[in-house]
């Protein structure tokens, strides 16, 4: 929700939405789409292999690889599956796509999507990660294991299975589209802000009801799904201690006996990085930052406790590898912390000598990944300015904080008819839905949703994937339970129906 609704209009959104899931959640009458189930199922081995053949093609921005060649694919998928427009925009780092399908509706629906991946070590993963090789997963069914399967290349190629079906059946969309597609999302989308405001590509997004990202969201033991009001933004940076800033240390690699009389950098990088947190490292304490945290409201609360009621803890902790939250705290209570406390990440540390054995060395330099997940009323700029001054006073001037993107937290009111659409999908499929405040990752949804533009967003999708990020990522293409979780072909059903809803829902 907006940073200004007030508890009347929240409640006022809950009558309507309340309105808005009247539709049967038995799923879909036998008749309804039946020429376009025809056409999903006559085009489900072409799907699976525009996929597969997209996997095959990594574009990994942290590593200037396929440039341009990954918009150039992307655009080429655009065009195949309908729009009648693409073309690539530039930006000062990866360029952008932007199409347009002008089915001659009334509405018109943004769609977000992004054409990166992140980095993977083959050597971890069960098959080789550019493959997409196609397993038996038992209870499942069968995925597709690969680097972006599920993150986001599996539920955008849902979307586009969707979009060659309704072609083939000879179906007018009842909306006009508009994708907007990046490929810096996995380096916290540094330049997106110049692909949206793009002339051409901000007067269509102006035209849209709302923008949204594709998303594989349902359990995979319960076939539940749950609608985010919003996201967390992010912020990306490194933080370097180096002897030859600081002008203590050594300028290079040392023996380490010289550490009895020699200052180390190493050391004085983890002394700056436990400032920025408590002790246990759960509680940003950086200068500032605190008081700006928006405390939880009462919708969002009660919006949590339904979420808790209705959802799985057990799920999680296994899909997570984890056996206890923070504080051994309740279910209910991590998803409180979930969605409304920023956090400082240590994703790697980078010093001296990693390899087998010992080298016996005083790193001269130390380097540190971060990345920060931020909460309503908190700012990209702001947050790195209250960095800058908290290393400062005290002390750390030397510290080098280098950002290499970030965006702030996203939210869309839950009366919004955007809102109303994704529940109404939901529920004539049969997923048991619940509201949650605010998605615990990020994607750049408040360059829609901040000015100029001010538009609803969020995600949608039936279907299940897992491992984004990790090794031995996955999506689902043929569930061994379609009726309860969603494959390929059922989830992109559930898109087609999503479109009829955007357009029907005022």
């Amino acid at each position: 929700m907006t940073a200004n609704t007030d508890r009347r209009a929240l409640l006022a959104g809950a009558a309507a939405l309340g309105a808005a899931t009247l539709a049967p959640a038995t799923g879909l009458a036998k008749e309804e789409y039946a020429d376009v189930k025809k056409a999903l199922s006559a085009g489900h081995d072409a799907a699976v292999k525009r996929l597969q053949d997209w996997i095959k093609l990594p574009s990994i921005a942290a590593e200037n690889l396929n440039y341009p060649a990954g918009a150039e694919y992307m655009k080429q998928l655009a065009l195949d599956a309908g729009f009648q427009h693409a073309e690539i925009v530039p930006s000062s780092g990866k360029p952008g796509v932007f199409a347009t399908l002008d089915a001659g509706a009334k509405k018109t629906l943004g769609l977000y999507f992004m054409y990166d991946v992140k980095q993977f070590v083959p050597s971890e993963w069960e098959s080789p990660p550019l493959e997409g090789r196609i397993l038996d997963r038992p209870g499942l069914g069968k995925v597709v294991m690969g680097r972006g399967a599920v993150n986001q290349k599996g539920p955008e190629t849902t979307v586009l299975h969707a979009l060659h079906a309704m072609k083939a059946a000879g179906r007018k969309l009842p909306v006009n589209l508009v994708l907007v597609c990046e490929g810096e999302e996995e380096i916290a989308s540094p330049n997106f802000h110049e692909i949206v405001g793009a002339p051409q590509v901000a007067a269509a997004l102006k035209k849209s009801v709302g923008v949204i990202i594709p998303f594989a969201s349902q359990s995979p033991s319960t076939g539940a799904v749950t609608i985010n009001l919003g996201a967390k933004g992010a912020l990306e940076l490194e933080m370097v201690v180096s002897g030859e800033k600081w002008g203590r240390g050594p300028k290079g690699d040392i023996h380490s006996s010289q550490k009895a009389r020699v200052d180390s950098p190493p050391w004085r990088l983890v002394a700056a990085l436990s400032s920025l947190v408590s002790p246990d490292g759960n509680t940003v304490v950086i200068d500032g930052i605190p008081e700006m945290v928006r405390p939880l409201t009462a919708r969002e609360r009660e919006l949590i406790a339904m979420t808790a009621a209705k959802t799985s803890e057990a799920d999680s902790k296994a899909q997570l590898g984890v056996s206890r939250w923070i504080d051994d705290m309740t279910w209910e209570q991590s998803l409180e912390r979930l969605a409304a406390v920023p956090t400082v990440n240590i994703q790697g540390l980078i010093a001296g000598y990693t390899g087998p054995g010992g080298k016996t060395v005083l790193p001269g330099k130390a380097t540190a990944k971060i990345e920060l997940r931020l909460v309503p009323n908190m700012t990209k700029d702001d947050t790195v300015r209250k960095l800058r001054a908290h290393l400062d006073k005290r002390g750390f001037n030397d510290v080098e904080v280098n950002v290499s993107g970030g965006y702030g937290p996203t939210e869309t009111a839950e009366d919004a008819a955007l809102t109303k659409a994704q529940i109404a999908a939901y529920k004539r499929f049969g997923a048991a839905t619940t509201l949650y405040p605010r998605l615990a990752g990020s994607w750049p949804g408040v360059i829609f949703t901040g000015p100029p533009l001010n538009l609803p967003a969020g995600q949608f999708g039936l279907g299940y994937g897992n491992g984004a990020h990790a090794p031995n990522e996955i999506f689902l293409i043929e569930s061994a339970n379609p009726t309860k979780v969603a494959g390929m072909d059922e989830a992109a059903l559930g898109f087609v129906d999503f479109l009829y809803q955007v357009a029907a829902i005022g």
